[in-house]
């Protein structure tokens, strides 16, 4: 099966807003969900979103105004069920 790329903003405004300490806890969601070989986060420069905090991006769809402190919650709620929905069995 082919991986689906998740990028993660590592541009200047996301790195000023704490992306260094949303990552980590990305790679841990995603080894924890067993997601592996699913997708492949990746850094990406700028979104250009940068007013709207930490941004990703699954496909089309941009995730806004992520950080360290609600990472977990906006994974299992908004970046999960997105890539749920798009992975067939």
């Amino acid at each position: 099966m082919k991986k689906e790329n998740l990028y993660l903003c590592m541009g200047s405004a996301c790195h000023q807003l704490g992306v260094y300490e949303v990552l980590p806890k990305l790679q841990s969601m995603i080894s924890e969900y067993k997601l592996e070989d699913t997708i492949e986060l990746k850094g990406s420069f700028c979104l250009e979103s940068c007013s709207d905090g930490i941004v990703m991006k699954y496909k089309n769809q941009v995730f806004i105004k992520i950080n360290s402190e609600n990472i977990e919650q906006k994974f299992r709620d908004e970046i999960l069920p997105s890539i749920n929905k798009t992975v067939s069995y």
